[in-house]
């Protein structure tokens, strides 16, 4: 599976197998599709959703932890990894 990133509307860091399915995802999970999310999603190295992850929750710690986030993240199904704290 690859990983996603969209910054606007709204942050969204998805986990999907093609980038598709990463904006149905997108989709029904974070925000409606007002036409520009084709371009505004890109795929992301693990590396970069790593380093995603640990800024976007704020897990501080979370360099010292970077080879079991990576795997973590690797094991994750499908789906929305962080998204906008806005929108909870």
């Amino acid at each position: 599976m690859k990983f996603f990133e969209v910054c606007d509307p709204y942050y969204a860091l998805i986990k999907g197998y093609t980038k598709e399915d990463a904006m149905k995802i997108y989709i029904k999970e974070v925000a409606d599709d007002e036409g520009d999310l084709s371009k505004e999603m890109q795929e992301v190295s693990l590396e970069h959703a790593v380093k995603a992850y640990i800024h976007r929750t704020g897990f501080e710690q979370g360099y010292f932890f970077k080879d079991e986030i990576s795997n973590n993240l690797k094991d994750r199904e499908d789906g929305v990894v962080v998204m906008d704290g806005h929108l909870m």
